[in-house]
């Protein structure tokens, strides 16, 4: 009774995805830092990992959700703290329905395989070249927008599809020059086409999140559901690490391989396991607070510092072909921004003109009633 009484009382005064409430641009100021953060070091951890002698893609795939704990910080912090302040909130996880629980779990899912396609394409990609074919998310994202969400095709939204596509493509074709040394023509595709693999996976993920939290009343069940399928997907990595000795390999790689030190391997693992936590929360609330759209279009915007970063971290190729994809995927990137302008600045008029025609009907209806009396 009391969550339900929580429910009631937070929909009508604090609704935090309302853009006209304090509380909201402060979760979305801490949404964006940690997606910034996460997004950008956890895809140079993991590609420094395989660089200094790391091997195991499914230790790879392991880390990117076995930090699912720390999420128990977010979920808990609010409520102890209000409690402290005698301001109750419901318990964590009592408004979690079994419906949404079933939907965490295959969501999870959706995410370990995505994660492992991840782990593949940084084991054979430079992160440049595997930042830039994961923009490609972004279109994948706009058309399971416009399938799940309804969301409107404009010319915009077509031209940044068009343009990052195209990019992808300039990307495979020059292939031969971006190879990493001792890398194969086999296992580089098999790198290029897990990327996409990726992107496409986590495209779908995004517009799925959007639809599922209209039925979450709070940051917090945000939060909880994020638990449920970061602990799916760790089921799949752990299931995956069981068969194929990862943990063992762990031991081998911190002992023998790994050309930094044990130590140095311990806090690599750490650090990657903290920036993939901050990466999947930011991503999350970003939808909850936004769209699963803007989401997207966020993801995308930091890939060319992931390039850039892995450019001036790993000495990456920067030749021709990925500058002009670059630029391509940052005309398409600026096209769809634009694009969410216009519409922004549309309905805001249309929204003024239709508050006008309202005055203006009323005033008629008042002169009508005036006159007849």
């Amino acid at each position: 009774m009391d969550s339900l009484q929580y429910v009631s009382s937070s929909s009508s005064t604090s609704n935090p995805r309302k853009p006209t409430t304090k509380k909201y641009w402060v979760l979305l100021t801490i949404t964006c830092i940690a997606l910034f953060v996460g997004t950008i070091s956890s895809s140079l951890l993991s590609k420094f990992y395989f660089i200094h002698g790391g091997s195991s893609r499914w230790v790879s795939t392991w880390v990117q959700s076995a930090g699912f704990p720390l999420l128990l910080i977010p979920i808990y912090l609010p409520y102890l703290f209000g409690t402290f302040n005698q301001n109750p909130m419901p318990k964590p996880f009592t408004l979690l329905t079994i419906k949404l629980l079933l939907i965490a779990i295959v969501i999870g899912f959706m995410v370990g395989i995505s994660n492992f396609l991840f782990s593949w394409s940084t084991s054979y990609l430079p992160i440049s070249t595997s930042s830039l074919l994961l923009s490609t998310h972004l279109a994948f994202n706009l058309i399971f927008s416009v399938i799940l969400v309804k969301q409107k095709l404009s010319f915009f939204n077509l031209n940044s599809v068009i343009l990052i596509t195209v990019s992808s493509i300039l990307l495979a074709l020059g292939s031969s020059h971006d190879k990493p040394k001792g890398t194969t023509h086999a296992q580089y595709f098999l790198g290029f086409f897990s990327s996409l693999g990726a992107g496409l996976i986590f495209a779908l993920y995004l517009p799925l999140l959007e639809i599922v939290y209209r039925e979450v009343h709070s940051y917090g069940m945000v939060m909880e559901m994020q638990l449920v399928s970061q602990t799916a997907a760790q089921v799949i990595a752990v299931i995956g690490m069981a068969v194929d000795g990862g943990f063992g390999e762990m031991v081998i790689e911190a002992n023998v391989k790994f050309d930094l030190g044990d130590a140095m391997y311990w806090i690599t693992i750490g650090f990657t396991i903290l920036a993939w936590q901050l990466s999947f929360m930011g991503t999350a609330g970003l939808v909850y607070l936004t769209k699963s759209l803007t989401g997207g279009v966020c993801m995308t915007a930091l890939l060319p510092i992931c390039v850039l970063g892995g450019v001036i971290a790993f000495g990456d190729k920067f030749g021709g072909n990925k500058a002009i994809s670059t630029l391509l995927c940052f005309w398409g990137f600026c096209s769809y921004v634009y694009g969410e302008y216009i519409k922004s600045k549309e309905d805001k008029e249309g929204l003024k003109s239709n508050e006008e025609m309202k005055s203006l009907r009323d005033d008629v209806d008042g002169n009508i009633c005036n006159f007849i009396a």
